[in-house]
């Protein structure tokens, strides 16, 4: 069964090459995500020696030394400036185990199919290859959320997409076939004098609206979504956002992977365990 279809998949398209140009000015949050991934990979004691680098933007992940990159996006900007791939991160044009290395930064909350989209990138990862990704999570702006509310009024309209909270993006992986999962989070907050602002970083890094069913804020609507989001300001006139990130881990399974104990192999009941000592 086809994946319900969310995103309109040309304006992503078209709204990620007009960010391209400007797109460093603007790429913060991603730069968090990349620097959470690069502390996760450098735990990893092993070498890697083909990388995906899975919707690449500017190209800012740094590979590990000596790999070969390959790296893909949705828009065709992004992809041409650094010679990679363009297309969707759920339409894979990818042979199967062509990596031992797959990354992700921002890019899986736009996209229709998500379970679909992870199951590809551990279809293009070899046995125990590695997969690192990060994602806005649920939760994360909370005072835009609220302000494009009172600015709708009576009529609200579908604003923000739909998001994932760490718990979900762990089953995700669950049910993509990784083995030894992990989904943890972490939080980033940050300072807007004005609504415009924040908009502003939404444009310049290609996340605004992408529902294929949006519709265009009236300027009545965006006057009374300003002055809802400036009521949040705190002392220094800054409305500040939360951001949540949510990081995943996974393996592309392999035998020499750590197993789970069998299912009734332990040789000591749980009533003994907690018998006093």
């Amino acid at each position: 069964m086809d994946a319900p279809a969310i995103f309109d998949r040309a304006a992503r398209r078209l709204r990620r090459d007009r960010a391209a140009a400007d797109y460093a000015a603007h790429d913060f949050v991603r730069a968090v995500m990349l620097d959470g991934i690069a502390e996760r990979l450098a735990s990893v004691k092993r070498q890697f020696v083909d990388v995906l680098d899975l919707g690449c933007f500017d190209g800012g992940f740094v590979a590990p030394p000596g790999a070969r990159v390959a790296r893909m996006d949705a828009g065709y900007r992004f992809a041409a400036a650094v010679q990679g791939v363009q297309a969707d991160e759920d339409r894979l044009p990818f042979a199967d185990a062509s990596f031992d290395l797959v990354v992700s930064a921002g890019v899986l909350d736009q996209i229709d199919d998500v379970p679909g989209a992870l199951a590809l990138a551990r279809r293009v990862l070899r046995p125990d290859g590695l997969f690192l990704a990060a994602l806005v999570g649920a939760g994360s702006l909370p005072h835009l959320r609220h302000a494009l509310r009172d600015g709708d009024a009576d009529r609200p309209a579908a604003r923000l997409h739909p998001q994932i909270d760490v718990r979900s993006a762990g089953d995700l992986l669950v049910r993509a076939g990784f083995a030894l999962p992990v989904a943890d989070g972490e939080t980033l907050r940050v300072g807007y004098a004005d609504l415009g602002a924040l908009f502003r970083d939404l444009r310049g890094s290609a996340a605004t609206n992408l529902l294929r069913d949006r519709a265009p804020l009236t300027r009545g609507a965006l006057g009374r979504a300003a002055q809802s989001f400036a009521v949040a300001a705190e002392s220094d006139g800054r409305t500040r956002e939360r951001i949540d990130l949510i990081f995943l881990t996974g393996w592309a399974p392999d035998p020499s992977q750590p197993q789970p104990a069998r299912r009734g192999s332990g040789g000591t009941s749980l009533a003994q365990a907690l018998l006093p000592r």
